[in-house]
């Protein structure tokens, strides 16, 4: 069903993705349909329907930009610069996002690695890098849709070199890891290099 926008808010989401393979984390953008700045890379965002809740805009909006489910999602900050849309003046309501099922149309880069995007979608990511840090290991939901529901210490180690640009202590880290609700140690050990077995780490829950 299609329904009016709201005049000038626009949701625009930072949707990441664990690659274990590259053992890094990555974002999703994609090609612009439409001016202003058609055919240039951008963050996943749509103009915000009259009634629509922030959450099911980011929903929609990765969905039709980046053909990706969301996992799980949630709100950063508010952007308000007037030039920051050529259009006219505009809020953006950066919202983060981690990718459930990697879709056809999104291109992913390490966020050392981010291309010029349209818009102020550059600064949306410089500025909104920290706000993830903030949350990796701290905020559930957000840590739980990164790792999977089973993980080794190396990629927490990954995980956290990403988001953060440097390596992590291993020590202040096993520190964290021990100490957040709902993820225990498994019974299990995984296979590192060399055939040396290694701790996993398992959320007792499934992510809600």
């Amino acid at each position: 069903m299609t329904r009016p926008p709201t005049s000038k808010v626009s949701v625009d989401v930072l949707t990441l993705r664990y690659n274990p393979e590259q053992r890094i984390v990555e974002i999703g953008v994609s090609p612009r349909e439409n001016e202003p700045f058609a055919d240039q890379l951008a963050l996943p965002g749509v103009v915000l329907w009259e009634g629509e809740r922030l959450a099911d805009a980011a929903k929609r909006a990765v969905k039709t930009k980046l053909g990706t489910d969301l996992l799980s999602h949630g709100q950063l900050t508010v952007f308000d610069e007037p030039a920051r849309d050529p259009r006219g003046f505009t809020l953006s309501v950066a919202m983060w996002g981690v990718g459930e099922d990697l879709g056809d149309t999104a291109l992913w880069y390490p966020l050392d690695e981010i291309p010029d995007l349209a818009f102020d979608h550059n600064r949306i990511v410089e500025e909104c890098r920290p706000l993830l840090v903030e949350r990796l290991w701290h905020n559930i939901p957000f840590t739980q849709a990164l790792t999977g529901p089973a993980f080794p210490v190396s990629a927490a180690v990954a995980i956290t070199r990403s988001l953060t640009g440097t390596p992590p202590d291993r020590g202040n880290l096993n520190r964290k890891l021990a100490s957040m609700k709902g993820l225990d140690v498994s019974h299990k050990k995984v296979v590192l290099g060399r055939g040396r077995p290694g701790t996993l780490w398992e959320w007792r829950s499934p992510l809600m």
